[in-house]
């Protein structure tokens, strides 16, 4: 008789004890490589796959038309054709008042012979239509009466149209002179002596409020009734003002009169 018995029959499959658990999946050391195989998501693993758009990147650099990198917040002045900043409050021309090197920054200030040649040449410029406007008001004749007295004269007929006339001439003195300076800063004589007049501040054209204040100061007093005397006090205040040279009129509006290439 045989001893043989018949080998064992191998277990079904749904027999929960024969059947090992399942692993847990296997992390990655620190340090390590990543795990192969496709990242969750569907996105390409790091490392691999095409480029971003827009091209590559230098290794450890900021993506193309990012942010710059941490050492330089503002980025450089010079990138994208981007103009530099403005200069600080008072940081301009001068530096502004009170500064250790008061001219540093500033272009040559004025030379005082061409300024009095600017100045002859807008007085002429706005002394000749003026010549042609005052036919008309009888200014070039002189009614002097024996016995008239002051209230006589400005009552008189006479003495009313050279009031109107006079004026007529201080509005074209102080309109011409507001008017060329707001704009940038010359008038037709300056051009031509190649000046300009400038804030002491930052060297900006002045605004409108102090042109006009310059215009009135420098003219002004000279057609009511200083004709000689104001225009020789602006003289010498520039002659020995320092250091920026500036006459009654700059120095109520706070500007200078500097040189210009052209």
């Amino acid at each position: 008789m045989s001893t043989d018995q018949p080998p064992p029959e191998p277990p079904p499959e749904d027999d929960p004890f024969s059947k090992r658990p399942p692993e847990p999946p296997q992390e990655p050391p620190p340090g390590g490589p990543p795990p192969s195989g496709p990242s969750p998501g569907g996105a390409p693993p790091p490392g691999g796959g095409a480029p971003p758009p827009g091209g590559a990147q230098p290794p450890g650099g900021p993506p193309p038309g990012g942010p710059p990198p941490p050492g330089n917040p503002y980025g450089s002045p010079y990138d994208n054709n981007m103009p530099p900043p403005p200069p600080p409050y008072g940081g301009g021309y001068g530096g502004g008042y009170g500064g250790a090197d008061p001219l540093t920054g500033m272009p040559p200030l004025a030379d005082t012979g061409r300024r009095v040649l600017a100045r002859l040449i807008d007085w002429v410029i706005v002394a000749v239509p003026l010549a042609i406007i005052g036919i008309p008001f009888d200014i070039y004749r002189r009614a002097t009466e024996d016995g008239n007295d002051f209230g006589d004269t400005v009552n008189s007929l006479n003495g009313g149209s050279q009031l109107v006339f006079q004026l007529i001439t201080i509005v074209a003195y102080v309109a011409y002179d507001t008017v060329l300076t707001a704009r940038n800063g010359r008038t037709i004589g300056k051009k031509l002596m190649k000046l300009r007049v400038a804030m002491l501040n930052d060297g900006s054209t002045p605004p409108m409020s102090q042109s006009l204040l310059r215009a009135v100061v420098l003219w002004l007093p000279a057609l009511i009734c200083c004709a000689c005397l104001w225009p020789l006090l602006i003289l010498i205040l520039i002659l020995v003002d320092k250091p920026y040279k500036q006459g009654l009129h700059d120095k109520a509006a706070k500007t200078v009169v500097v040189s210009v290439p052209q």
